[in-house]
């Protein structure tokens, strides 16, 4: 953290790693330090990466390794669970709800939280299918989190969502969605989670799959986006007609989400069978400028504003 950071993070699906770094740095001076190693493999493997505005805490997202977790073993009894896996399933305010503590989806459709040195592992928020993407709030330390949902419920359920992600917060993988509605899948299940399930601040169009969030804290663009968020839609192969593929930015008013979003940068789609390039990567720069990286073409896209 700070003006002078001293480290890289990087993200690999089973591993963080750290190389040394200085201001200026063009290429790596050591080689990289390995300071998690044992993150789950396999489903899901994207792992993103963020720390909390002191340096302290270093947050790292885990996705499901399978749909909807059927056939899977159910958590522990929230007692012997915690007992059990007390390293990895606690947080201040106490047990996390819905964590699988055994099986295929042990630690999985979470966030994560260690110390930067890769230390004091513990559940930050659970329920979480794919939390792709995450992003600190300007001037805070709420943690937003862009979701991709559970697929073959159809081409208009469940949304994709950004969401803040409250500690020890349940957001109802892989039970419910979008609050109390029940996973067909899983009926009469766990009626005792229910009301612990978080409604997500932003739907976002079902299957759309955001990969990538930031929020806007530059000077360049309107004042109206200052404190608004970007989201990258990266598309997905579930559904009969092309979603996503785009950059909406998600409206907030005196710091809050409206729970609306609108579309940004869009153009990708050419037909129902043929799309452009797909937006996966975001950054505010410096100059207030908006880089967009897209991984269908491989071309990093600078959006600026002329002032009129």
């Amino acid at each position: 953290s700070g003006a002078k950071p001293e480290f890289l993070y990087v993200a690999t699906e089973s591993r963080i790693i750290r190389f040394p770094y200085r201001d200026g740095d063009l290429k790596a001076s050591a080689p990289p330090v390995t300071i998690i190693d044992n993150l789950p493999k396999g489903g899901h493997f994207t792992r993103d990466i963020v720390f909390s505005r002191d340096g302290k805490t270093l947050y790292v997202a885990v996705g499901s390794k399978t749909n909807v977790a059927e056939g899977v073993a159910e958590p522990l009894p929230a007692d012997m669970a915690h007992e059990m896996a007390h390293e990895v399933a606690h947080e201040d305010k106490g047990f996390v709800p819905g964590v699988m503590t055994s099986g295929p989806e042990r630690d999985r459709a979470t966030v994560l939280a260690f110390n930067p040195e890769g230390g004091d592992r513990r559940v930050f928020a659970s329920g979480l299918r794919n939390c792709a993407a995450m992003a600190l709030k300007p001037a805070s330390n709420d943690l937003w989190c862009g979701v991709n949902e559970r697929d073959m419920l159809g081409d208009e359920l469940p949304p994709d969502y950004a969401t803040s992600v409250k500690a020890a917060g349940f957001y109802g993988w892989p039970w419910f969605y979008i609050g109390a509605p029940r996973d067909p899948r899983h009926p009469e299940k766990h009626a005792d989670l229910i009301d612990k399930v978080i409604t997500p601040d932003v739907l976002l169009p079902p299957h759309g799959a955001p990969v990538s969030v930031a929020f806007y804290d530059g000077a360049q663009f309107p004042t109206d986006y200052r404190g608004d968020a970007f989201v990258a839609l990266h598309g997905s192969w579930n559904r009969s007609h092309k979603s996503g593929y785009k950059v909406v930015r998600l409206e907030f008013v005196d710091g809050a989400p409206t729970g609306r979003f609108q579309d940004f940068l869009t153009g990708f789609v050419l037909d129902d069978s043929r799309v452009a390039g797909r937006p996966s990567g975001l950054a505010v720069l410096p100059d207030g400028s908006l880089l967009v990286g897209e991984d269908g073409g491989g071309v990093l896209w600078k959006v600026t504003w002329d002032g009129k």
